[in-house]
């Protein structure tokens, strides 16, 4: 069992000084368990950044072992966000008294913002009904979601993206326990894509670990499904110095031959853009015809023409 084990599970911190990254946070949440005076929390951030590990760490350190699954009900907004489930399994669960020392219990609600506003409205009187014996924990991306009401009940904690260090951090004590070899592009390749999501890092590096304990920037891109940085820029190079008909051929490679969609491609150039050593000006016009054509393919165009159409007007910018 231990080898088909999800590392991002196996590996997820069990306490708060494990945790990476967001130290202002988890220095916060340390007094909370020290004072065990804790309020409503919401957290807001991007995926993959530590919000639900912080909340079962917290979870963990208040009541013991023992006892935190017992005080703890974990909910998940996306599957039922309907306002059934905060009238039914919320308030069944929040009506009993908690087990042990502490004076009240857990409701972790994970994706909140996927909740319906009639939830909410029946979740913020909840809130304030069963204040003594229960708290909630609200985890969304977009804190802008959640209703205000909730918002004023709760301490808000916004989580950032992790930095390079940290993710670098992450890999290498992995890759270290599963005695991996990463090679230093690999890592810098699992850094690139993962945007400063630990999760999309810690599964890229188990899915190319897959096949062999070498990890290599090659195997990073095939799992991620993306291109290499330096291909992208380099079409997008030849588009600027009028060489229309090369950088053409390097797109049909990278959506034929590599299989990528216009999306993914789209993505890629937008960050490759700013690397460029062009003046501002020009960085500005590149950035306005991706998100053109972006628009274009989203609501339905071909990718492949428009992709192309997009490489053509890079062309015409260069030569202006």
């Amino acid at each position: 069992m231990e080898e088909t084990e999800i590392w991002t599970e196996k590996y997820r911190p069990r306490k708060l000084d494990e945790m990476v990254g967001q130290e202002e946070i988890v220095s916060r949440l340390k007094n909370f368990v020290k004072t065990k005076a804790l309020p409503h929390l919401l957290f807001a951030g991007p995926p993959g950044t530590g919000k639900t590990t912080a909340a079962l760490c917290l979870a963990r350190e208040l009541f013991g072992e023992g006892y935190w699954r017992q005080n703890l009900l974990e909910l998940n907004a996306s599957d039922e966000r309907k306002i059934e489930t905060i009238r039914t399994k919320v308030k069944d669960y929040v009506r009993t008294m908690p087990i042990g020392e502490v004076p009240y219990k857990i409701v972790l609600l994970d994706e909140a913002d996927a909740l319906t506003p009639e939830a909410q409205q029946a979740l913020r009187r909840m809130m304030e009904m069963y204040a003594r014996n229960c708290r909630f924990i609200l985890d969304c991306n977009y804190s802008s979601r959640i209703i205000e009401p909730i918002q004023s009940r709760c301490a808000l904690f916004r989580f950032r993206r992790l930095t390079d260090e940290d993710v670098r951090k992450m890999l290498r004590r992995i890759a270290e326990k599963e005695k991996l070899t990463l090679d230093p592009e690999a890592e810098e390749a699992i850094i690139y894509v993962s945007g400063g999501d630990l999760r999309h890092a810690i599964n890229l590096l188990q899915a190319a670990a897959a096949l062999r304990k070498h990890v290599t920037e090659k195997a990073v891109y095939e799992v991620a499904s993306l291109a290499h940085p330096r291909e992208v820029r380099e079409m997008v190079e030849l588009a600027l110095r009028g060489e229309f008909e090369e950088a053409r051929k390097k797109l049909h490679q990278l959506m034929i031959e590599q299989g990528l969609s216009g999306e993914d491609i789209l993505n890629q150039v937008h960050r490759e853009i700013l690397n460029l050593k062009i003046p501002e000006r020009k960085k500005l016009e590149l950035v306005e015809r991706v998100g053109e054509f972006s628009f274009r393919i989203v609501e339905g165009a071909n990718e492949r023409i428009q992709l192309e159409a997009m490489l053509a007007q890079f062309a015409l910018t260069g030569a202006s």
